[in-house]
């Protein structure tokens, strides 16, 4: 059997990490618009190898199908794996354009110990109904990564998944985090401690689960915000919204400046 490369496209906080994870049992290159993030000794090295699996890691933008198109073209793959956060039905465009299958596999973890997470959480992925060898790829795709020790879980479709990474996520934790912005300004407002008033909800939580405390620190990162704008939904726009309203109500610039913990 000839051998073959997995490359990975985006060197960022997801695409380096999954380099990284993949590289212990596997060949794999890869490839960045910045060669500085790139192995070019390594990439030429294997360069006249067949590609197996294309990762894409890039950011989503207005040109991620023009862009995951042309690097396709690029590397020639057998299978397609987006694991970039993406619009929903972006994974349906992009199958209606390739002749090879694609699949969605949405990333978790945080971006500081992201290698580590990788190997934490299941790896859910999907693909199309309409996708060619969907069996083939999927078998491929979950052999892959249980040589990394990483458990995988197929859902019945892309949508759902590209739903699920923003809806019950990166929004979902927004939302969690803008109740306590919202309590941290009642509590600024009426002179109270904010620590001190959610003592009251330590042992509810304790034994139902359902009332934890967040720190109400100013929304930051790459992943909560920016994802926001994928959905396109007017009532979750409202997380932008507090999240600004806070930054501007609450003057302590080290509450603003710091990084909440559990920032994604």
């Amino acid at each position: 059997m000839s051998k073959s490369k997995n490359v990975v496209v985006g060197l960022g906080e997801i695409g380096y990490p999954i380099l990284q994870l993949l590289s212990k049992k596997t060949i794999i290159v890869g490839y960045d618009t910045n060669e500085k993030l790139m192995n070019i000794e390594q990439f030429k090295k294997f360069k006249n190898l067949k590609t197996s699996f294309l990762h894409i890691c890039i950011p989503y933008t207005s040109h991620f199908i023009k862009n995951t198109v042309k690097v396709y073209k690029k590397f020639n793959p057998e299978i397609l794996v987006i694991h970039s956060t993406i619009s929903p039905c972006t994974t349906q465009k992009l199958q209606q354009l390739l002749s090879i299958p694609v699949i969605y596999s949405a990333t978790r973890g945080i971006h500081k110990r992201m290698l580590k997470d990788l190997k934490k959480y299941t790896k859910f992925y999907a693909l199309e109904s309409k996708a060619p060898k969907q069996k083939w790829a999927s078998i491929k795709y979950e052999n892959m990564l249980k040589k990394c020790k990483v458990k995988t879980k197929k859902m019945s479709n892309p949508l759902t998944l590209e739903l699920a990474k923003i809806l019950v996520d990166t929004s979902y934790y927004g939302w969690l985090i803008n109740y306590a912005q919202i309590t941290k300004m009642i509590a600024i407002k009426n002179k109270v401690d904010y620590d001190e008033m959610w003592e009251f909800s330590d042992e509810i939580h304790k034994f139902l689960g359902n009332r934890p405390k967040m720190y109400p620190g100013f929304i930051g990162g790459h992943c909560v915000i920016p994802n926001l704008d994928l959905i396109q939904n007017q009532t979750l726009d409202l997380i932008k919204k507090t999240n600004q309203k806070f930054s501007q109500q609450v003057k302590n610039k080290s509450s603003k400046r710091k990084i909440l913990k559990n920032q994604i």
